[in-house]
């Protein structure tokens, strides 16, 4: 099966264009906001991208930063801001640790006439990875799918395209992502696997939103001995970890164990 049919399977959406960079996707999806004669971009105050900061105001656009908790937007802080001037460009899986309730933020965005751009790179394979007016997302190294090379953009609405979006992609490389999309699901039972026994094992200390589905654990230290005792943990089994505060984990002190680097 071709890589777009996959990621039509995976999006839910009809049109799917394959970019050289996960930051092109994201720099193309802003490109169709302004089109669409949206001002203001509203991101996550943490748990979301670099260029999530840059690219607004590289089109001239308004940049709203939304206090979350840890990342996970509320709806109460949203609907403060949300207009039919708004993009909400969200990481839809916060950090690679927790899921954002996507469902609703879409619902708020219908009502409110906004555009919701879903960066799915973390929350691909899942139903979180379905919800938004264009779907975003990179193969980049140590991702769910990871091709070391490029991303994808996609939607329904054949006019987006209008706004410079076309295929811009290396085609010596199309066999060896459509692998990759086909692996994912296994990828995704192996990184919870993972999760949950770091949950487990780990259960008496602060997990940072807990109750929710994630592949990197990102456990807060309140001292020098619980902040050993994570990195410990992590060389003991051989996994990745950094450090925060992060404004692509969180602004907290705290340890992400990197489950998505396996």
């Amino acid at each position: 099966m071709n890589p777009a049919m996959l990621l039509s399977r995976y999006t839910g959406k009809r049109y799917i264009y394959l970019t050289p960079r996960g930051n092109k996707s994201v720099l193309l999806a802003l490109k169709i906001a302004k089109a669409m004669d949206k001002k203001k971009v509203i991101i996550q105050d943490q748990g979301g991208w670099i260029t999530y900061l840059q690219y607004p105001q590289k089109l001239k656009m308004q940049l709203i930063k939304l206090k979350t908790d840890f990342g996970i937007i509320e709806p109460n802080e949203l609907s403060k801001h949300l207009d039919s001037e708004s993009v909400l460009l969200v990481n839809s899986l916060s950090g690679y640790f927790a899921e954002q309730p996507v469902g609703l933020l879409n619902a708020m965005c219908r009502q409110k006439n906004a555009l919701l751009i879903n960066d799915a790179s973390g929350s691909i394979g899942t139903e979180t990875a379905k919800f938004g007016d264009i779907i975003i997302g990179s193969f980049g190294e140590d991702k769910p799918v990871s091709l070391e090379y490029g991303g994808f953009i996609a939607f329904d609405d054949k006019e987006y395209s209008k706004a410079g979006v076309e295929d811009e992609f290396d085609r010596s490389r199309i066999k060896k992502l459509s692998f990759r999309l086909q692996s994912l699901p296994e990828r995704l039972r192996l990184f919870e696997k993972h999760h949950n026994r770091i949950k487990k094992d780990l259960e008496d200390m602060e997990i940072m939103h807990k109750e929710k589905r994630g592949i990197n654990v990102i456990i807060k230290f309140n001292s020098p001995n619980e902040r050993e005792r994570i990195i410990n943990y992590c060389r003991k089994n051989s996994y990745q970890y950094t450090e925060c505060p992060r404004y692509i984990r969180v602004n907290a002190d705290a340890i992400s164990i990197e489950v998505k680097r396996l």
